[in-house]
This record gives structure tokens, C-alpha cells and sequence, in this order.
């Protein structure tokens, strides 16, 4: 017969899982082979570690710096 420690253990189980099922893409979206910005190919690599990527790394930098920057401005105005 289960103790209040197993059953305490048996639930954070359940509940580690139910946490690690939510943080994981819920779709298994196809990263793009070109960029949208520039159709520059995107690598191998950037594709399997940007699941859905569609902007080569420069693009996205320049996307960041720019929502970066348009950030700021807006903050400053407050």
C-alpha cells in the first residue's frame, strides 16, 4: 500500500510531465530552406535549431535591432 511519500512523488510526476508536454512546440512547424527577407539559403543548422525559422541569422538580427530600437524610442516618449 502507497504512502503519502509515494503518492506525493507519483503526483510531481505527473506534474513534471504535464509541464514538459506544455513547454514543447505544439506544432512541428517547417523551418524554411530560404529566407523571406533576403532568399538567401538558410543553413542546416539554424534550421534545426529554429523550429519554423524563416529569416536567415542576418535578417533576424537586423529584425531584433530594429524592434530593439523602436522599443527604446517608444519607452523614452512615456
Amino acid at each position: 500500500m502507497p504512502d503519502i511519500i509515494d503518492i506525493a512523488q507519483e503526483h510531481a510526476a505527473e506534474m513534471l510531465a504535464l509541464q514538459i508536454a506544455a513547454a514543447r512546440p505544439k506544432s512541428a512547424a517547417v523551418s524554411s530552406t530560404f529566407c523571406e527577407s533576403c532568399d538567401a539559403p538558410i543553413p542546416e543548422a539554424r534550421r534545426r535549431a529554429v523550429i519554423g525559422v524563416s529569416t536567415c541569422a542576418t535578417c533576424q538580427e537586423v529584425i531584433e535591432h530594429r524592434a530593439k530600437v523602436t522599443g527604446m524610442r517608444q519607452g523614452g516618449r512615456s
